[in-house]
């Protein structure tokens, strides 16, 4: 089975960010960045696989800066055969990196094309969905359970308050979600093999985005607490504070 994988390098959901002097844009300095922890459940996916099938290749692509390649090098070393980057200026629209994603998969021989659900940064869920348009193929999201026979696949989706079971043809774009499996972290040897594996590097301009990112804000700091009292005495006034300062009653 041949799978394409596409993957995002994203800031590690550990690390304290810090708006940039635009008000705008991340300040990168001191942030670490990872491979999108969504898209791990799809690099393991395909890995697993081409591993049980023992043939066929797993490709990895992202579209960002040139630093994204140290991202597709982590995809190879957890075991991708190849990687593309398709290096740009990055971008927030969905439609413009779906577009990109699109033109390179086009014309490439493959079964499947593996997503995570969504990138952890800008949460827009959409790029999956939009490649899936534009290459004419079946989509199926937010996937926990795959099976394939042949030709044909059957996905277990994550859907409010249950699980929805969808059959399609190959091939198709699937976009998975965490539960399909406990993605591996890279050997040693994975890590030396992967110096020694392709990884093209492809200069793009992306499309005119379709819409602009005017600024970034930090959330409030939360207000100080206070104690109301303490024992039965001070039900009553906690309620109040609850219905009349936190609205939460």
């Amino acid at each position: 089975m041949n799978t394409i994988v596409c993957i995002k390098r994203v800031p590690d959901s550990a690390t304290r960010v810090k708006i940039g002097a635009d008000g705008a844009s991340l300040d990168p300095d001191g942030v670490k960045f990872v491979v999108n922890p969504y898209d791990e459940f799809a690099l393991e996916e395909a890995i697993r696989r081409k591993e049980d099938a023992g043939e066929g290749t797993v490709i990895a692509i992202s579209v960002g800066p040139s630093e994204t390649a140290e991202a597709v090098r982590q995809a190879l070393a957890m075991g991708a055969d190849e990687g593309v980057l398709l290096t740009c200026d990055g971008s927030h629209d969905p439609i413009a990196v779906a577009r990109a994603l699109a033109s390179e998969i086009e014309g490439r021989a493959y079964d499947l094309v593996l997503f995570g659900k969504q990138a952890i940064d800008d949460d827009n869920m959409q790029v999956p969905q939009l490649v899936a348009e534009f290459l004419g193929l079946p989509c199926a999201t937010v996937v926990v359970g795959l099976e394939i026979d042949g030709g044909r696949a059957t996905a277990r989706r994550e859907v409010e308050g249950g699980h929805e079971v969808i059959e399609f043809s190959l091939p198709a774009v699937v976009s998975t979600q965490k539960g399909l499996n406990e993605p591996r972290y890279p050997s040693l040897k994975g890590i030396m093999a992967a110096k020694k594996k392709p990884l093209e590097e492809k200069d793009i301009v992306l499309d005119d985005a379709t819409f602009e990112l005017v600024s970034l804000d930090l959330p409030p700091a939360p207000a100080a607490g206070r104690i109301v009292g303490e024992g039965a005495e001070a039900v009553p006034d906690l309620i109040a504070a609850l219905r009349e300062e936190a609205g939460v009653l």
